[in-house]
């Protein structure tokens, strides 16, 4: 049997789930989003849980999605095929994120990047060590952040997530903080205590109602239903030429030949 991608620990009532890949920056592959899913829909019908904390393991939260994952999928119509399926499954990863019945605190224990970034902002608050940095580096590499865009920009507004998805600018957890992305800076081993203690803090409050909070926020923020769509917007991105060299570059550690074309 393989290890577990995603590791849950109680901190009773509080579930802890860990992305367990250290060696690979805790990327996103598509056996670790499904396995987040499912603890995530375990944690939520769990009675015991009334809180749930998401971190990384060793020194950064999370990377993005697996690039080396995207850079074997393959040719043509089955490429596109790929694309789609890898994308629609972290849509409905941040979707199982918005429509969690419990409160959902992102412990970012280090870089949060990319969609990694994108499931921080998923989460109802976020604790972030201050060595962390945040961004959204996709345009380096010929991708876009989609599926993330509507919850950035509701957080931070426009002019901010220009900044942010535009020029691909990592950001520290101090400035995050100032732009209302993150709830509190803490030391890096104050993180996840910090990240607990905010679940515990609630473990009071009346279940059902802080359930009907939740999905009366997103009613009234107007936050889509299904971001699959935008998904498949980031796959038709993702399986072009432009991506595939952007994909190249990075794995390769080079820059980029970016070709000129007429929009």
């Amino acid at each position: 049997m393989s290890e577990a991608l995603v590791k849950r620990v109680d901190d009773s009532p509080i579930a802890v789930l860990t992305l367990d890949r250290p060696d690979r920056r805790n990327a996103l592959s598509r056996a670790l989003m499904r396995e987040l899913e499912e603890q995530l829909d375990r944690a939520g019908h769990d009675p015991k849980v009334r809180a749930v904390v998401l971190t990384g393991a060793g020194t950064v939260f999370c990377s993005g999605m697996d690039l080396n994952e995207a850079a074997r999928e393959r040719d043509g119509a089955e490429a596109e095929q790929d694309a789609v399926a890898t994308l629609q499954e972290y849509a409905d990863l941040v979707q199982k994120l918005h429509t969690l019945p419990k409160p959902t605190i992102a412990a970012i224990n280090g870089d949060a990047l990319a969609g990694g970034a994108g499931l921080m902002t998923a989460c109802d608050f976020a604790v972030a060590s201050e060595a962390a940095r945040i961004g959204y580096p996709e345009v380096f590499r010929g991708l876009i952040p989609a599926v993330v865009m509507y919850d950035l920009t509701r957080l931070i507004g426009d002019r901010r997530v220009r900044q942010l998805l535009l020029a691909g600018q990592l950001i520290t957890s101090t400035q995050a903080y100032d732009w209302g992305l993150v709830n509190q800076v803490t030391t890096p081993d104050g993180c996840l205590p910090e990240a607990i203690r905010v679940g515990k803090n609630m473990i009071h409050l009346a279940p059902q109602a802080v359930a009907a909070i939740k999905r009366l926020l997103d009613e009234t923020q107007g936050r889509p239903t299904n971001l699959r769509g935008a998904a498949a917007v980031s796959a038709a991105i993702r399986v072009s030429e432009e991506a595939h060299e952007g994909i190249r570059a990075f794995l390769e550690k080079r820059p980029p030949r970016w070709v000129e074309t007429h929009l």
